[in-house]
C-alpha cells in the first residue's frame, strides 16, 4: 500500500505489562497498517494481544501496561510522542473512536441514553452552551444507526436489547466523526440473527461516512463478512497478513490454517470434518524460543525452536513469518 493512502501505520510497537513476577510481552514488535477507507481486521485466540493493541493507539492502557518502544502514526503524526491533553482534544473520539467489548459494560446504567450520548458532544467539543445543538445530533445518529429516538433517548440502558444497545454504542463511536473506528468484538453475546444485523450495519456506515475500521475478532465467519485485509496475531505477534480471499483460500502460516480448519462449514451439503489445534497458547511472561508457535505446530523443524522467522512476501500484499517459506 501507498504510504501516503496510509491513516494508521503502527511500526515495531511493545507493549508489557510489567509486574514483580515479570513483563507479560502481550504485543511484541508488531507492525500493521490501515489505509483510507479501509476495513481491517485483526484475529487471533483470547489473550494474543489483540484488545492490548487497540487500546494501545488510543493509549489508553490499563495499568501497568506501558508502550516499551515502537511508534504509531496517525495521518503521519507520531501520537505516541502527542502529550495527554492533545489525545484527548485532538485523537480520541474526534479522530479516532472505540466500539468497546460488551455493550451494555460501555454504557453508564444510571444515565438516560440522550445524556450519555449530549455529555460526550458537550465534553469533547466544549460545547457547554449549545445543548439544543447536542441534542439534535443525538437525534440524527440514533437515527442513522437504525434505531427510534422517541424510543431509545428516553431509556436507560437496561430498557433496551442487547442489539438496541450495540447500535448506541455503534452511534457514540460516530459522535464527533471520527476518521477510524476500532471495534473490539462488536458482535460478543449477540444472537445470531442480531450479529448479522451489526455487521450490516457496520458495513454500510462504512461505506456511507468512509471511514476506516479496525475489527478485533476471533470469529472468522465475521471477518469474511465485513474485512478488506485480515492480520493474523499469535501469542503478541503478527504472523500473517493478506487479503481477505487470499488468507481464506491460501492460507501460509500452520496457525492461521488451523484457525480456518476450526470454523464449521459445509462442503457439499455436508458438514466438514474439524480440525483441532493441539496445545494451549504460550505464557507471555515466558514465552517460547524461535518462533512461538513451535510448540504447537506440526511442521515444527529444529530451526523453529532456536530462530524467530523473518517476514517472507509470498506475493503483493500477503506476508508470512514462518520458516517453511525460508529459502534456505
Amino acid at each position: 500500500m501507498n504510504k501516503n493512502n496510509k491513516l494508521l501505520n503502527i511500526e515495531d510497537l511493545r507493549v508489557y505489562y510489567v509486574m514483580s513476577s515479570g513483563s507479560v510481552k502481550a504485543v511484541d514488535r508488531v507492525n500493521l497498517d490501515i489505509g483510507k477507507n479501509e476495513v481491517v481486521a485483526l484475529v487471533g485466540e483470547s489473550g494474543c494481544g489483540k484488545s492490548t493493541l487497540a487500546y494501545s493507539i488510543l493509549r489508553i492502557i490499563p495499568y501497568p501496561g506501558r508502550i516499551i518502544d515502537g511508534k504509531i502514526y496517525f495521518n503521519n503524526i507520531d501520537i505516541t510522542a502527542l502529550p495527554e491533553e492533545e489525545m484527548r482534544k485532538k485523537i480520541r473520539w474526534r479522530n479516532i473512536s472505540m466500539i468497546f467489548q460488551g455493550a451494555m459494560n460501555s454504557l453508564n446504567p444510571v444515565m438516560k441514553i440522550k445524556d450519555q450520548l449530549m455529555e460526550a458532544i458537550i465534553y469533547h467539543e466544549d460545547a457547554i452552551d449549545d445543548v439544543e445543538g447536542a441534542y439534535l445530533r443525538a437525534i440524527d445518529l440514533i437515527k442513522r444507526v437504525g434505531l427510534d429516538p422517541s424510543r431509545v433517548l428516553e431509556s436507560y440502558p437496561h430498557e433496551l436489547s442487547g442489539g438496541m444497545k450495540q447500535r448506541v454504542v455503534i452511534a457514540m463511536s460516530l459522535l464527533l466523526n471520527p476518521k477510524l473506528v476500532i471495534a473490539d468484538e462488536p458482535t460478543t453475546a449477540l444472537d445470531v440473527t442480531t450479529q448479522a444485523n451489526i455487521l450490516e450495519l457496520l458495513r454500510d456506515i462504512q461505506k456511507e461516512v468512509g471511514i476506516s475500521i479496525l475489527l478485533i475478532t476471533h470469529d472468522l465467519p465475521v471477518v469474511a463478512e465485513i474485512a478488506d485485509r485480515v492480520f493474523v496475531m499469535y501469542a503478541g505477534k503478527i504472523i500473517e497478513h493478506a487479503d481477505i480471499y487470499s488468507i481464506f483460500k491460501e492460507p501460509q502460516h500452520p496457525y492461521t490454517d488451523g484457525l480456518i480448519s476450526s470454523v464449521p462449514s459445509l462442503v457439499e451439503g455436508k458438514l466438514k470434518k474439524l480440525k483441532i489445534m493441539k496445545g494451549e497458547p504460550p505464557d507471555l511472561i515466558n514465552p517460547p524460543s524461535g518462533c512461538r508457535f513451535h510448540p504447537r505446530c506440526p511442521y515444527k523443524m529444529d530451526i523453529c525452536e532456536k530462530e524467530e522467522p523473518p517476514p517472507v512476501t509470498i506475493k503483493e500484499g500477503h506476508v508470512v513469518n514462518c520458516w517453511l517459506h525460508v529459502k534456505r
